[in-house]
């Protein structure tokens, strides 16, 4: 029962605080100058992204045996195929079932869709990469590191260069540290949005750790856990995000803050695992990086159209249950 309430409690504690982090960070974006989609990339994403970071950190430089390590491994790899899967279909299932209520009969995705194609494809090529890495061992391997910090500090100067095409700006709730002020100040914004960070990276955290509880009385193996729910629960924020922006009709902050938080799954806690770890990849692991690839070619060519729809980001979160279908028969066999 305590395992169950502190579940409950923690997913309900993760919304609660998405809500103030969302409202938080449009109003930081708005302040910073930056557009909705330079928002969602970098400062919702980065926010957001800290969390999971924060694992693969602790697995690989304070894990002290393989197995240990090996989480931080599958917290770089699981997360991207999670957003890749089920956040893109959340958002698309979500739009879908708000379709009338934002008069969206036609279930159109309101987005740059070439600059989302772009991000696509920039993903694809870091992700390529890192898991070619993973499935080769030579000396030089751990410095290589450094070049996806680099690629992420690149996409970051890129993303906050590059103006937003967005026609119009759209308008901002009050912020909900200070409701009644037309133009809050950059102080309540700050500390609204530090605040709620925190809670949902308590909140994860605890959340976390109950569905390991949870993995373990159904009798599920903890290497079945780390694959599977782990990278579920550490992306549960990017997730609700995404959730509370299309129901506010804002899918281009839900979709950018999803592609940021992608390109730091694919460069920054990779990095910290390639310095730690030998980095080599087994099956489960392989399996995860090729569903992503597919995943994201799949995302790249329905932005490239220039015409996404709610009804085709949805059959891409099947990927996952592919995935969870494969991971259980070989752990299993």
């Amino acid at each position: 029962m305590s395992t169950a309430l502190l579940f409950l409690l923690s997913a309900g504690a993760i919304y609660v605080a998405c809500e103030y982090f969302v409202n938080g960070v449009e109003w930081l974006g708005r302040k910073l100058d930056l557009g909705a989609t330079a928002t969602g990339t970098v400062l919702a994403a980065f926010g957001t992204a800290l969390p999971e970071s924060a694992v693969t950190f602790v697995a690989v430089v304070f894990g002290k045996t393989p197995q240990a390590r090996d989480i931080g491994v599958g917290a770089a790899l699981g997360g991207p195929l999670v957003l890749a899967t089920i956040a893109y279909a959340v958002v698309g299932l979500a739009l879908w079932a708000n379709r009338r209520r934002l008069r969206r009969d036609d279930g159109r995705v309101r987005v740059d869709h070439r600059r989302l194609a772009r991000d696509q494809a920039w993903f694809l090529a870091i992700f390529v990469a890192k898991c070619a890495l993973g499935l080769v061992v030579f000396a030089l391997k751990p410095w290589l590191g450094v070049l996806f910090l680099a690629a992420y500090a690149l996409y970051v100067w890129r993303e906050v260069k590059q103006g937003d095409t967005a026609p119009e700006e759209e308008e901002l709730e009050p912020l909900k540290f200070q409701p009644r002020a037309a133009e809050p100040s950059m102080a309540r914004v700050l500390l609204q949005a530090v605040l709620a960070l925190v809670v949902i990276a308590l909140a994860s955290r605890v959340f976390v750790g109950q569905l390991e509880v949870i993995g373990v009385v159904l009798g599920m193996p903890p290497h079945l856990v780390a694959l599977l729910l782990s990278p579920v629960a550490t992306e549960l924020p990017e997730t609700v995000n995404a959730l509370i922006w299309v129901r506010q009709g804002k899918e281009r902050l839900a979709l950018a803050n999803i592609s940021g938080a992608m390109m730091i799954q694919a460069t920054v806690p990779s990095a910290l695992a390639i310095f730690a770890t030998p980095w080599l990849f087994d099956v489960p692991l392989m399996v995860a990086g090729a569903l992503t690839v597919v995943a994201v070619g799949y995302l790249w060519w329905l932005f490239r159209r220039g015409h996404a729809s709610a009804r085709w980001l949805m059959p891409v979160g099947l990927l996952y249950g592919v995935f969870a279908m494969f991971v259980t028969g070989y752990f299993a066999a």
